[in-house]
């Protein structure tokens, strides 16, 4: 208990020490976060239809009406990490047909590029513990237009954007409520809710808030129903008003409200009568308040002051220009004077939030930079989502037996999954749930913010509830057993490093638990594959949507076959990474030399089928245009697919220097790789030795590797000014077509810098030209280890006019890029936000940010998800790096 005292007061801020007291396990910070959706209709988990056709089996239109069974959703709502009680605000401008109670936007049929949220909202601040959490809500005062977002959708083809808020005038004049949420814990379980509307508009206006209080519904879906929570007012004094939540297996908790607005209560049920033609389990159901506030059916609330969900209402004239302030504070004890000191708190919250910041991105940062990286971590504790699936019970049905169908519908196969977790999200609306390969990438931006929940989120993902027993990781919740590129192995070195930077050493039982469990995942990929056990693989998606002239995630026509580029260098990757684990590993334990030796040798026979075949063949490699292309095997002939795409740049990827260091001291290894060499001396095309002694493997070796650079740094091929682009740019003049004998279809991919022209896997993911920062990103870091391992013999062609650079250099100029996309240029524009005039020149818009999906490959636009700040958030990592390596520190 000492040594956790020590490192608990050496903490450099408040929020450092309260990490420190959550890791030791003294006080549970996290319990109560921002965990809660800002979607959870239209969700897999919430779909019981035969067809699996989860957006039109529960609309939006539904979501008032209709209890959750896995999860719940709010506006700017926080919950404990069970997600038993839920708390959150809604809003109601007098003019709008419903109570606005959680985020709308389009269904994946109905956008014109796919799902889309129709809402402007922005996740401003976040400590990791949640002690201090920002939160704003940008609400029309005129009427929500609904209809008119879903028909101009309609309206719009592929080849037009989508209409947005702002698009139908909705803030025009400035008509619009700012509503902040801000929450400021005084300890773990006791926080303090600051609601803030401001009118930016030019008169007085009305706008009725109600922040809510709920338990989530755990209790209907068996027969007898299990035990029912209860929420009731309770007398007070003078000055507020206090609600009692109390739950037979959780407890009590003590909501005070200032001031004396009017209590309602319902329960969280569904409202059977609406939905369905038939009787509600009881009089009082989820949708009571819009009943009450919208309509005035005072019936629709239970009298007698008590249900399963309940708020208080409190209704305003905001002046033009002016404020209205509602404090909350919910407690687990009874508390005597409750918002003594509430403004002392807040202060303190926010002042230590900054200073945390301060610590974390160091003194020489810019502003602009300094807001971008804050927006961005604010963004990735905003998206850790509660998240509740348990397959087989899905599966099956509660309370009602669902379609036979659905036994052997989506996710059948992975009926072990039983999980009830705090998840990294890639989005909160959009995407509100788990992508393996998304959740890496988080994982490594969290890593300078919160180095433990990196580290847990990347342990969760390879535990036995997710993984199957077969060795796949689950790809995501629409379809587990898509592939998803195997970054893991490399995430999960890269969290090692940064732990041993930050404290002086790595934590090597979590390297090794995470290797153990990807040597299963690995021998997966190997086995289900690599069809002919040539080391060539045959990934199918790969997250990488709509790269390739047809669906990757979809079985071929018969008598045809894809070998991909692609998947064959993640493969090296893979091993590269897998490898270097475990060389880290023997460093204590020499067992692991034999594993390091396997990998190794893998990687050398990957990296060969990469250019070579044993019978003639035809290799991913294309000596004629110097560059990686995906084989198509049709009616027996194997042809290239000549796409120019981040297929063929991924084997960038696939690098790492062994240290003479390293060699030196691991004996077994080092006898096992050179006898290996001697033996298969054909294979050593992929070992560069260095004078000093460094061994660099690269699956692009000297020759070819300047080539395959010589396309990524053309900015009329792959560089943009804003980051690498998924597609060259040259195919906008040279789209390929490729016809397919078996099925007699002509397929053409051409450039398509914006959104898809193409419903392919699905409406708005696009790898046909945009910038992704996820790939970025992987070259960025890659260039730097090829600049470890070639950096004083190997140069990139001219950029912007100068002479040839190094490796260093090449990747500091994509960082730069990349973080352009969100800066300031010098008229003051983001390119993130296009040509959009609100969000280019209101002070109000243009500050705030949204974290894109993916990004215009010519002007830096944002496009797909707008709050898709998981692996977007990458950005926040790539500005503390390169000030690292513009102002080092001693």
């Amino acid at each position: 208990m000492a040594r956790m005292t020590r490192n608990v007061r050496a903490a450099p801020t408040a929020e450092h020490r309260r990490l420190e007291e959550e890791r030791e396990r003294l006080l549970r910070w996290k319990h109560w976060g921002p965990y809660l959706s800002e979607r959870a209709w239209g969700t897999v988990r919430e779909d019981y239809s035969a067809n699996g056709d989860a957006w039109a089996h529960f609309p939006h239109d539904h979501a008032r009406s209709r209890a959750y069974r896995w999860n719940e959703d709010g506006l700017g709502g926080i919950c404990d990490r069970h997600q038993i009680l839920c708390l959150a605000v809604a809003v109601w401008n007098e003019r709008d047909p419903i109570l606005k109670e959680r985020a709308f936007g389009l269904t994946g049929p109905e956008g014109n590029h796919g799902e889309d949220v129709k809402e402007i909202y922005y996740y401003e601040d976040a400590t990791p513990t949640s002690s201090y959490l920002r939160y704003l809500y940008r609400y029309p005062q005129r009427p929500f237009p609904y209809e008119a977002l879903v028909a101009a959708a309609r309206d719009r083809g592929l080849s037009e954007g989508e209409a947005d808020l702002p698009d139908l005038g909705a803030f025009d004049g400035d008509r619009y409520f700012d509503v902040v949420v801000e929450y400021a814990k005084r300890s773990p379980s006791d926080i303090l809710m600051v609601i803030t509307v401001v009118n930016r508009g030019p008169e007085a206006a009305p706008i009725h808030v109600l922040p809510h209080l709920w338990f989530r519904n755990t209790w209907s879906w068996t027969e007898p129903p299990g035990p029912v929570p209860e929420i009731r007012a309770m007398e007070t004094d003078a000055g507020h008003v206090m609600l009692r939540a109390a739950h037979p297996e959780h407890g009590a908790h003590h909501l005070y409200i200032e001031g004396s607005p009017e209590l309602l209560f319902t329960n969280n049920e569904t409202n059977r009568e609406r939905l369905y033609g038939v009787p509600s389990r009881t009089p009082y159901v989820k949708d009571a308040f819009n009943h009450r506030v919208v309509h005035g059916d005072e019936a629709r609330v239970n009298a007698e002051r008590r249900g399963t969900k309940a708020a208080s209402w409190h209704r305003f004239e905001v002046p033009a220009g002016g404020s209205r302030r509602i404090l909350l504070r919910l407690a687990p004890e009874p508390v005597e004077c409750p918002f003594d000191g509430a403004d002392e708190l807040l202060e303190a919250r926010r002042r230590e939030a900054d200073e945390y910041y301060l610590a974390v991105q160091g003194p020489a940062l810019s502003d602009d930079r300094r807001a971008i990286q804050r927006q961005a971590a604010a963004g990735l504790f905003w998206t850790m989502q509660f998240y509740h699936y348990d397959v087989d019970t899905w599966l099956r049905g509660d309370a009602h037996a669902p379609p036979p169908e659905r036994l052997s519908g989506r996710n059948a196969h992975w009926r072990h999954v039983s999980v009830a977790d705090v998840v990294s999200m890639p989005d909160a609306w959009e995407y509100p749930w788990f992508a393996a390969w998304d959740l890496a990438f988080h994982a490594v931006a969290l890593a300078s913010l919160d180095i433990d929940l990196a580290k847990a989120q990347l342990k969760m993902m390879v535990k036995e509830w997710y993984q199957h027993p077969n060795g796949q990781l689950p790809a995501y919740e629409w379809e587990f057993s898509d592939l998803n590129p195997p970054v893991h192995a490399w995430a999960t070195y890269q969290i090692y490093k940064i732990e041993r930077k930050q404290r002086g050493e790595g934590d090597r039982v979590f390297l090794e638990r995470v290797f153990h469990k990807l040597l299963i995942n690995f021998a997966w990929w190997v086995n289900k594959r690599d069809a002919e056990g040539h080391n060539v693989f045959e990934g199918g998606f790969l997250g990488l949507d709509n790269i390739s002239l047809f669906d990757r995630s979809e079985r071929l026509a018969p008598g045809m076959r894809l070998e991909q580029a692609d998947a064959t260098a993640w493969m090296a990757m893979y091993c590269l990474d897998l490898m270097r684990i475990a060389l880290e590993l023997a460093l204590d334990n020499s067992a692991y030399e034999d594993l390091a030796s396997k990998f190794f040798e893998h990687f050398l026979r990957i990296a060969h089928a990469l250019h070579h075949t044993a019978d003639g063949r035809l290799p991913l490699w294309s000596e004629e245009d110097g560059f990686y292309f995906d084989i198509l095997i049709a009616g027996g002939k194997p042809r290239h697919v000549k796409i120019r795409s981040a297929v063929g740049l991924i084997p960038l990827c696939a690098v790492h220097v062994i240290t003479p260091e390293i060699y030196g001291k691991l004996a077994n290894f080092r006898r096992r790789t050179e006898w290996f060499l001697r033996r298969n001396p054909a294979l050593a095309e992929s070992i560069t030795v260095r004078p000093d002694g460094r061994q660099v493997l690269s699956a692009v070796p000297p020759g070819r590797l300047e080539r395959v650079l010589a396309h990524l740094f053309d900015e009329d091929k792959f560089l943009s000014p804003f980051g690498p682009r998924s597609l060259s740019k040259e195919h906008a003049a040279a789209p390929v077509s490729l016809g397919l004998e078996p099925c007699d279809a002509q397929y053409t991919v051409g450039y398509e810098p914006g959104e898809s022209i193409t419903r392919m896997k699905g409406g708005n993911s696009n790898w046909r030209g945009p910038i992704w920062f996820p790939l970025g990103y992987l070259l960025y870091r890659s260039l730097l280890r090829l600049d470890h391992g070639f950096g004083d013999v190997l140069t990139i062609p001219s950029l912007g006019g100068h002479g040839p650079r190094t490796l260093r250099d090449g990747a500091h100029e994509i960082a730069r890029r990349l973080i352009a996309i969100f800066e300031r240029d010098r008229e003051g524009r983001r390119p993130v936000y296009g040509e959009h005039p609100l969000f280019q020149r209101d002070p109000g818009f243009r500050d705030r940010l949204f974290f894109f999906e993916y990004f215009h490959g010519d002007t830096g636009a944002g496009l797909g998800a707008s709050h898709q700040t998981g692996w977007t958030a990458l950005v926040g990592d790539l500005i503390l790096r390169t000030e690292r390596h513009d102002h080092p520190r001693s």
